[in-house]
């Protein structure tokens, strides 16, 4: 049994982003709960490393998308 990604390049990413971030956001939402993060100075910081970090790496795949266009349209 083969299993083919079928659709752009951008609708896999978003597909794929949505999963991750949906088990992502249930670890963010453990640590939250776990009484780690004792004060709001830690919260604060944990939440704007979580939030910038998925952010990165979601516009890490516009990236990538660019670069592979401009090397198939310099390869033919």
């Amino acid at each position: 049994m083969s299993i083919m990604l079928n659709g752009t390049f951008k609708g896999l990413w978003n597909k794929a982003l949505l999963l991750m971030g949906a088990v992502w956001a249930l670890l963010v939402f453990m640590i939250w709960e776990s009484n780690q993060l004792e004060t709001a100075g830690d919260r604060l910081v944990f939440l704007t490393v979580v939030i910038s970090g998925f952010l990165v790496i979601y516009f890490s795949g516009f990236v990538i998308e660019v670069l592979d266009r401009k090397k198939k349209t310099r390869g033919s």
